[in-house]
């Protein structure tokens, strides 16, 4: 008789728990999952999916307008947000098929009910236990309301502004990370007119220099309001409808709703971990090594749940790692290193590799190319919309260490770019390849002047400035 119920069992039905256990499932490993919520968990159902379906919506204003140059003449168009709603729920409805039906065909038992973990082998699931000889926490992350702000509980987060029953008139958006540029630019797009309000002087913490102010400016000129160095201070629910937000500054900004996109935090609590032996650090997240294990023999963490790179493909490559690891003689870690990622902003930003700080920090001299230009499309068009391209290289060695993007297409352009930074690309070699014309992607090959090192300059004009002492 077999020890356990199962080889693997899998609390969270997010896109690493999805992986990991079917992949676990096509080796012939017996698992169960478990989900409280909807199988694909934050990434498709209130995440990257939903998000960038309402990103393509938002788009279609500025096309709209775009078209004129064109020759087209085109009639006010009308938006009709239900209509977008109806038809994005609709897409959702069918992705929970299509991931249940892959669990299943994978041989994975799908439990309802959210799981918590009893001791090292043993799992409950709506007052039912279940055994295993693994388990893997695969539970992600959720959003962050602050607590100490006054009258929080009249803000909502990302996943309630993915389904507003109507489209806000004015939205206050709090946070200048991927979910708050993100989602106001869809709102913006959308017709909502649109405050962000942020405590530094630019978004996107954590990118780029060149590629968070060459984007707050993007986000100004198409008519975002961004108030920086600001907090909140107080949200008062107003009678006739809507909130007033107070900031540290005595400002009040009037809004029909504030959504907070402060960052999210592991989704940890009640699963019973710390009681059984796991290790959880200061923010709750499971503190795992290379191969994903955490302090319990038995029990293993992959996705936002380890607060390492909290993207959903990172999530699956952890997860399928795993299961290779575990389940297929192929011991396997997930390479954390030159991770691509974007976001969906308008105009949307990629990047991949080092910012010019990391590249400055852990390699010193470095050779910067930088170019901003207005795209093709718009010398029609009208719109004063300009792109950003950027690429960090290490002088010594040539290899490129980090490349950076603000518009139309990033993503997709960085992607290919991802590959060759992954392979240890060289400026040389990218000087050697040939673009594909006319398009914005052939600038990466032709960046050929290098931006001036700020420290070299200083030292330039302190030396002019001893020989010009010298010689008087």
């Amino acid at each position: 008789m077999a020890r356990y119920d199962f080889d693997l069992f899998t609390i969270g039905g997010g896109s690493g728990g999805v992986a990991a256990s079917r992949r676990a499932g096509a080796h012939g490993a017996g698992v169960a999952l478990c989900e409280d919520r909807d199988v694909g968990g934050t990434c498709v159902h209130r995440g990257c999916v939903p998000k960038k379906l309402l990103v393509y919506g938002a788009h279609f204003r500025e096309e709209f307008q775009d078209a004129e140059g064109y020759g087209w003449t085109v009639q006010e168009p009308l938006f009709t947000w239900s209509k977008l709603l109806a038809a994005k729920d609709k897409e959702l409805d069918r992705l929970r098929g299509v991931y249940a039906r892959l669990l299943r065909d994978s041989g994975v038992t799908l439990l309802e009910g959210r799981g918590r973990v009893v001791d090292p082998h043993t799992v409950e699931v709506a007052g039912k236990l279940y055994t295993a000889e693994r388990i893997l926490i695969a539970t992600g992350s959720r959003p962050y309301l602050p607590p100490d702000i006054t009258g929080i509980e009249h803000a909502i987060t990302s996943d309630e502004a993915l389904s507003f029953p109507e489209l806000p008139r004015r939205l206050a958006v709090v946070g200048a990370g991927y979910i708050g540029v993100e989602l106001a630019g869809v709102f913006h797009g959308l017709g909502s007119k649109v405050t962000m309000l942020i405590r530094g002087a630019s978004v996107l913490g954590g990118f780029d220099d060149d590629v968070r102010s060459f984007l707050t400016d993007e986000m100004r000129k198409k008519g975002i309001e961004l108030m920086t160095d600001t907090f909140i201070r107080d949200i008062e629910k107003r009678a006739e409808g809507g909130v007033s937000l107070l900031t540290g500054g005595g400002e009040t900004v009037e809004a029909d709703a504030v959504l907070f996109a402060t960052g999210r935090v592991p989704n940890s609590g009640g699963l019973g971990l710390e009681e059984v032996g796991v290790t959880l650090d200061a923010r709750g997240a499971v503190v795992v090594d290379a191969w994903s294990r955490t302090s319990v023999e038995s029990i293993y963490a992959v996705g936002d749940i380890t607060d390492r790179i909290n993207l959903t493909p990172v999530a699956i490559s952890e997860g399928r790692a795993l299961a290779e690891t575990l389940f297929n003689d192929n011991p396997t870690q997930m390479d954390h290193t030159n991770v691509p990622s974007a976001v969906f902003s308008q105009p949307p930003v990629a990047s991949v590799g080092l910012t010019e700080q990391e590249a400055r920090e852990r390699h010193g001299k470095l050779d910067i190319y930088v170019t901003s230009f207005r795209p093709m499309k718009h010398t029609l068009s009208g719109r004063n919309e300009r792109t950003m391209m950027k690429v960090v290289v290490e002088r010594e060695s040539n290899r490129v260490l980090g490349c950076h993007m603000v518009g139309t297409d990033a993503p997709e352009i960085i992607q290919g770019l991802a590959v060759a930074v992954k392979c240890g690309v060289t400026k040389k070699q990218l000087d050697a390849t040939v673009g594909i014309h006319p398009t914005a992607a052939e600038e990466f090959v032709t960046l050929r002047d290098k931006r001036p090192d700020p420290d070299e300059r200083l030292a330039a004009e302190l030396g002019r400035d001893a020989a010009a002492s010298t010689r008087r």
